[in-house]
């Protein structure tokens, strides 16, 4: 009994092993019996046209075992089987891969105007920085210009204070000496005077001197 019943799982197993994916054919509505044939019960009624079934084994007289989805396996005639699904199914996947196509299309789209926008927000900002740079490299320019100037008015104003400290110096030693020959002009002018007071004191004193006498009058 037990060699029996492992016979009969691995014949169960090997047959699930070969079980090949089918579909019911462009029919309306088949049913699933227990046997080869019309005669044999039904196991499970109304299989709709486009049901996936799995293939169990086939026979030599037109009927295919077959597994559904809720699990029933029964027969069922051969030629409403097909490997592939039926139209309406297909035509149902097509619609629905080109719908999904046309929403990746739109997206791909909308990415794509997304990407040319950025490229053109990149460029003019490619182009401001280009005149900024330009700006900035003038403004640069300008600034050592102007520091090259700083540094020269700094080095000419050194020298002008330089020059001005010596002008204060020659004008202190002028004024000096100004004060000097003043003083020694105010000097020779008193000096000159005294003499020239001594002179006519002198030529008062000698003037008479040099007077002839006066001649006796005998008459007298």
């Amino acid at each position: 009994m037990r060699l029996i019943v492992c016979t009969l799982c691995l014949i169960a197993f090997g047959a699930s092993a070969q079980a090949k994916t089918m579909y019911i054919d462009d029919t309306l509505q088949i049913n699933v019996r227990s046997g080869e044939g019309t005669q044999y019960r039904i196991l499970r009624s109304g299989l709709e046209s486009g049901t996936r079934v799995e293939l169990l084994e086939t026979s030599d007289s037109g009927y295919s075992r077959i597994r559904t989805p809720d699990g029933v396996e029964g027969w069922v005639i051969t030629r409403y089987l097909t490997d592939t699904p039926i139209a309406r199914d297909r035509l149902a996947r097509a619609n629905r891969e080109l719908e999904q196509a046309r929403t990746e299309l739109a997206q791909v789209r909308e990415e794509l105007a997304e990407l040319r926008k950025e490229r053109d927000t990149l460029a003019s900002s490619e182009s401001t920085l280009e005149s900024r740079t330009q700006a900035l490299s003038e403004e640069l320019a300008n600034l050592k210009s102007i520091s090259a100037n700083a540094l020269s008015i700094n080095k000419r104003n050194s020298e002008l204070q330089e020059e001005n400290q010596r002008l204060r110096n020659d004008v202190e030693v002028l004024t000096a000496e100004k004060e000097r020959l003043e003083a020694k002009s105010e000097s020779d002018f008193m000096l000159l005077g005294a003499g020239l007071v001594l002179l006519g004191i002198l030529l008062a004193l000698i003037i008479p001197l040099l007077k002839p006498a006066k001649k006796t009058d005998n008459w007298a």
